[in-house]
Order: C-alpha cells, then sequence, then structure tokens
C-alpha cells in the first residue's frame, strides 16, 4: 500500500514521503492517527505543490541543521554512571541524557532525534542525531564511572 507521510515517522520515512508499507499498518494505523494519507492521484499532486511552495523553507531548514552539526562538530559528552565491580555499568545510557549532556553544552535536540547504541560497560560510544532527513551527525559519548 502507497502512502503520503503527513508527519516525520522513525524507520518509515519523513514528511511528504511516499512511501511503501503493509496494509494493516497503513490502513489501521497511520491513516487512523493522521500521520498519513493514500497516496493517489490528488493527494499526489497536492504533496508536489506543498513542496513546491515550501522549497525555500526546506532549503533553510537544512541550513539550520547543517549550522548545529557543525556547531557539534567533534563535541564529546561526558555522562557519569553507576558501575559494577567487572566494569559493567547498571541500567543503560539513554538518548536523553544525551540530550541532557548536549543542553548542558548549549545545544538543545529533542532526545527522540538521538539513536543510542547498546552501551553496557565504561568506555566511548557513538550516538546518532538525526537533525535533518538529509543531515545525520554523530556524538562522541565518554561513559564513565561515577563517584
Amino acid at each position: 500500500m502507497e502512502i503520503i507521510l503527513l508527519t516525520d515517522i522513525a524507520g518509515v520515512g519523513y514528511k511528504n514521503d511516499i512511501v511503501s508499507v503493509k496494509a494493516g499498518f497503513g490502513r489501521n494505523y497511520l491513516i487512523p492517527q493522521g500521520f498519513a494519507v493514500l497516496a493517489n492521484n490528488s493527494n499526489r499532486k497536492i504533496v508536489e505543490e506543498n513542496i513546491r511552495q515550501a522549497s525555500h523553507k526546506a532549503e533553510k531548514l537544512k541550513k539550520d541543521a547543517e549550522d548545529i552539526a557543525a556547531s557539534i562538530g567533534d563535541m564529546v559528552i561526558e555522562i557519569s554512571t553507576v558501575v559494577g565491580e567487572s566494569g559493567r555499568i547498571f541500567g543503560r545510557v539513554t538518548n536523553t541524557q544525551v540530550a541532557d549532556g548536549l543542553k548542558a553544552k548549549g545545544i538543545d535536540i529533542d532526545r527522540k532525534k538521538i539513536t543510542v547504541d547498546d552501551v553496557k560497560s565504561v568506555g566511548t560510544y557513538k550516538a546518532i542525531v538525526d537533525l535533518h532527513k538529509e543531515v545525520k551527525h554523530s556524538v562522541t559519548i565518554n561513559v564513565v564511572a561515577q563517584d
């Protein structure tokens, strides 16, 4: 089933993308929730017109995302957590902790746009920040033992 996304959906696509999804997912979740519409001819024409009118706004959003990525640069975020004797951490490092670390350094990014790999012990890891559909940036996370 082909649909047109009205909002960004993680793992599916971005706003105004025409994507193919399973019929049940589209019919029972995306369309009733208002996240998508059927990709028929009239809806395709409406989306094309919206894209044409919003192209300059999209360029500005992309430039803003690139500026944020440049300001993050090679930034290292230090996250302290409770660690056992073997060096393994209790719990896990979450995207909320990374977002708070970025906010402490003056960069405000929504936690939902951050993906953290599975962190199980003290060390250095990477988190991916999805700033725009064409701009993704990695942030280095240094997990240390809490004193």
